[in-house]
């Protein structure tokens, strides 16, 4: 009897713990559209997702696994927690918007291991009106040593409805996350095979997801592969080694994991949850803070006329910038070399560092000094470019420098990699140069997580595939740029080399190094100076191409941080048709892939009043050269339809200011 007795109390206790751990926590978004659920069975947590009733997501896992204590799955208890509501209001320095509402449902789900080392963590989520995210919180605790290695983070993401997916796809980790987007439906999409993020998901009957990640601090950055059938999360590991993915100090967060959901493919455009995401600014004084556009002399091959001095790196040839600049309203210029040779001391070749590179020493016949003062009499910056591993051992006694100097900001070049160290190196870069005043421009290097909130001198990451490429090959076409909105600009502001005014058709374009072609219409390329996200959007091209040619008077008003955004209409690897606002001024840009396109818009964004509108379009389809533009002057308002007549890779744009200014 007493064996008996035993046995029922025994079955009695795991009946128990089965019961405990399948508490289901239900979370839903402020309008009730999203629904999140959280729970655990005998193989460990999963989730759930559904839009509009709709589930996107069946039962995920979310797996992480330690060193110490293996993986986080085995006789789980999900406590019960009940969700609340965050509501926020904050500005933006750089961005789609200055001004942020943020509001979501939150909920802290505390889940702890029933037997073993009863390990604890927790699981946050927060639901929005345009997506959900969650992350791991791993709190300080008895069961866990101060410091523990995750050995991985492989979460699974269980799509329904076999989604048709856009993706880059990479070889492995050490990567300059730049390529030609694959689409395909998920079931062909091939396995075990990186997938770089931003991803879009296109679901039938108008159902759309893109996943990515926010707030990437500490931590190693994260990619989904399809195995066995599944997507699932990888995390890039720290250097020389395969086994750990992040060393962790506890307490310590993950990035949190997005799913962005709408059925408006624009709303991802619009969505600030990134930024909702992250810390606020960590910067007290944002006064020095100023972005703009940028002379970078490289993608022209640093192209002047006929001069009276020798072209090199030296005083002359910058100054020729800098009063081209100073004539035209660009805020900066950039010096980055001549004749393939970099700025700075440097004994490397290719632009990569030898074992005396200096970027704190300018090479003889260059007065860094003289250069920034001159410059800065005329109103205009001055910028650098410096490679990654001849600025980081030196970072300290090179940013006291370029303070001295008077520089404002720098591109950082070919960091490639976004294990845990990169990253923290990165942001000890972005801290390091907010006090020396300096802005920071990210090139070969991973997305954008939203932390340009945290730290707002972050002016922009390339991260993507962009015009450089046209001094040596023909792949970025109207195509290409057309995958980027949809994709890569969800993360944050676009690194590309903006600005070429010799547009070719594919049948016209010829690879130049010096003064290269571009494919697709001249409208397409002032075009996206409005569709990309752009903090430091580049005037790549050299001066004579600009001066005097129809369109530059857009290029030298068009912002580069903006108010409000608004997504027009969008459909992703065809057009997209984004009007952005700064001040009382509204700008709008449409682009186009290969396809001749009309796009039909109310302008019903507008505030009541007249408006001024300057139009400029795509020439006659039966014009060979692509660079003649069709400009029209007319009256608008808020009532006003406009049809946008867009050439195959062509573009339109549109500068709306009121009447009465």
């Amino acid at each position: 009897m007493l064996i008996i007795k035993r046995a029922l109390f025994f079955i009695f206790l795991l009946i128990s713990a089965n019961t405990l751990a399948k508490n289901i926590i239900t979370i839903t978004s402020p309008d009730k559209q999203i629904k999140f659920w959280l729970s655990a069975d005998n193989n460990g947590l999963y989730y759930k997702v559904a839009y509009k009733g709709t589930l996107m997501m069946d039962n995920s896992r979310l797996n992480i696994s330690f060193k110490e204590g293996g993986l986080f799955n085995h006789n789980l208890f999900v406590a019960v927690a009940k969700p609340e509501r965050l509501t926020e209001d904050y500005e933006l320095v750089t961005g789609k918007a200055s001004k942020v509402h943020s509001e979501c449902n939150r909920v802290v789900v505390p889940v702890t291991e029933q037997s073993g080392d009863k390990r604890t963590l927790n699981v946050e989520v927060r639901v929005f009106n345009d997506g959900v995210a969650f992350r791991y919180v791993i709190p300080k605790q008895s069961g866990w040593p101060a410091s523990v290695n995750v050995t991985d983070e492989i979460n699974t993401f269980n799509l329904t409805q076999n989604p048709r997916v856009t993706t880059l796809l990479r070889e492995n980790y050490t990567t300059s996350h730049e390529g030609i987007y694959t689409k395909a439906s998920l079931n062909d999409l091939k396995a075990d095979t990186l997938m770089d993020l931003p991803a879009l998901f296109e679901f039938p009957k108008g159902l759309y997801m893109a996943i990515t990640e926010a707030a990437l601090r500490d931590y190693a950055g994260m990619y989904l592969m399809k195995h066995n059938g599944v997507l699932e999360s990888r995390l890039s590991p720290l250097p020389h080694q395969t086994d750990i993915k992040v060393k962790a100090t506890l307490p310590h967060n993950s990035p949190w994991r997005v799913m962005m959901i709408s059925d408006r493919p624009g709303a991802f455009i619009e969505s600030n949850i990134l930024t909702n995401l992250n810390e606020p600014c960590k910067i007290k004084d944002l006064s020095w803070l100023k972005p703009g556009k940028t002379t970078f002399p490289w993608w022209n091959g640093n192209a002047i006329p006929d001069t009276s001095f020798a072209p090199g790196n030296n005083y002359e040839t910058n100054m020729y910038y800098v009063n081209f600049c100073a004539k035209y309203g660009i805020e900066y210029h950039s010096v980055v070399e001549y004749g393939l040779h970099e700025w700075y001391v440097n004994d490397g070749a290719g632009f990569q560092p030898g074992p005396h590179a200096d970027p704190s020493k300018a090479v003889p016949g260059l007065d860094m000094k003289q250069l920034c003062d001159s410059a800065a009499k005329k109103g205009v910056g001055i910028r650098v470019w410096v490679h990654f591993y001849a600025l980081y051992p030196k970072l300290d006694e090179t940013f006291a420098q370029y303070e001295k100097w008077g520089i404002k900001g720098l591109m950082c070049d070919f960091m490639d990699r976004d294990d845990q160290e990169m990253v923290n190196m990165q942001e000890e870069i972005l801290q390091k140069a907010a006090q020396h005043h300096l802005h920071i421009q990210f090139h070969g290097a991973y997305k954008p997580t939203g932390t340009s909130r945290t730290y707002p001198n972050e002016f922009n990451r390339e991260g993507t595939l962009n015009y450089e490429n046209d001094k040596w090959n023909d792949i970025v076409t109207p195509d290409a740029d057309i995958n980027i909105p949809f994709t890569r600009m969800l993360a944050g502001s676009t690194d590309y080399h903006l600005g070429g005014f010799r547009a070719a058709s594919p049948q016209q374009f010829k690879v130049h190094y010096t003064r290269p072609f571009v494919l697709g219409t001249r409208c397409h390329m002032l075009a996206m100076y409005v569709v990309l996200e752009n903090n430091l959007g580049m005037v790549c091209d050299n001066p004579e191409a600009y001066i005097n040619q129809p369109g530059f008077k857009f290029v030298q008003q068009v912002p580069t941080t903006w108010d409000e955004t608004r997504v027009i209409d969008a459909k992703p690897g065809e057009y997209v048709a984004i009007a952005r606002r700064k001040g009382n001024d509204w700008y709008i840009g449409a682009i186009t892939n290969h396809e001749t396109r009309t796009i039909t818009h109310a302008l019903n964004f507008l505030p009541e009043g007249q408006y001024t509108a300057e139009i400029y379009s795509d020439a006659p389809t039966n014009d060979p050269d692509l660079n003649h533009l069709v400009k029209v002057v007319k009256q608008v308002n808020k009532s006003t339809v406009m049809d946008m007549l867009l050439a195959s890779g062509g573009g339109q744009v549109m500068h709306l200011y009121p009447l009465k200014r």
